[in-house]
């Protein structure tokens, strides 16, 4: 299909200009007009970019891509290095920031809450109508350590644990990434747990303060699921071949 065609489908889709972000969403760094091969990956990395190239992909597709706000300017260095590369090679880069955290069918939290067996209610943030914490349910009920397991099976990835009490856990409220600071929200609306990727020194304080449990799997870890299921839905949506590659970190 044509560059132009896949741009306009997905701004439609995912709706970035609807909220403000820390980077460009949609187009970054133009190639070939014709697609004909998608890969899809987390971060916009020098090791997804080679495993692309090697793959015979036009296009790259991700969640984590460049220009964000208050970095360093001038092409140099590492960036110099990713570009070139994208640049001789003829890639399209297209990345899609908080619009795949936010959204209903293919957001990273959504993808998430299928993961894990977590029913959504409503968002985290009452005020904003676009929140991009969640709220939710346990489908069954469990202790923090067996969700511990759970996530750790799912995921593949054992979850830093703040456990504290024995309590079933019923309700729950998430966000992927670094959403480490909506844990202060939850514990303030009674939720019984919060999942995140990544923690903060005073995300401890305030979970054992607070009464909240929290796990925090990797910020990796939690947001490989959004890319993935947007991927998926191109490749039907048009017929395109589109490959999800997992450059592995494990943060």
């Amino acid at each position: 299909m044509q560059r132009k065609a896949l741009v306009q489908y997905l701004d439609e889709y995912l709706k970035p200009g609807s909220i403000k972000d820390f980077c460009p969403n949609g187009l970054q760094v133009e190639g070939s007009e014709k697609i004909t091969k998608v890969v899809t990956g987390v971060t916009a990395s020098q090791d997804l970019i080679d495993a692309a190239i090697q793959s015979g992909a036009d296009t790259i597709l991700v969640h984590h891509g460049y220009f964000w706000k208050g970095e360093p300017q001038p092409v140099t260095g590492m960036k110099k290095a990713r570009l070139k590369r994208l640049l001789e090679n003829d890639m399209n880069l297209l990345a899609y920031h908080l619009p795949l955290d936010i959204h209903p069918e293919v957001g990273n939290n959504v993808q998430l809450a299928k993961l894990l067996n977590m029913n959504v209610t409503r968002g985290l943030e009452a005020y904003n109508p676009q929140s991009v914490a969640l709220v939710g349910e346990l489908q069954r009920p469990m202790k923090a350590n067996e969700f511990a397991r759970l996530i750790e099976v799912k995921l593949g990835r054992k979850p830093l644990v703040s456990q504290v009490s024995d309590e079933l856990i019923k309700t729950i409220s998430w966000c992927t990434g670094g959403g480490q600071s909506f844990i202060d929200a939850a514990a303030v609306q009674g939720i019984d747990a919060f999942l995140s990727g990544e923690a903060s020194e005073q995300t401890i304080h305030t979970s054992r303060e607070m009464g909240v449990h929290f796990f925090a799997a990797g910020h990796h870890a939690t947001e490989r699921y959004g890319v993935k299921a947007l991927g998926e839905h191109l490749a039907k949506q048009f017929e395109l071949d589109v490959q999800f590659i997992d450059i592995d970190n494990p943060v």
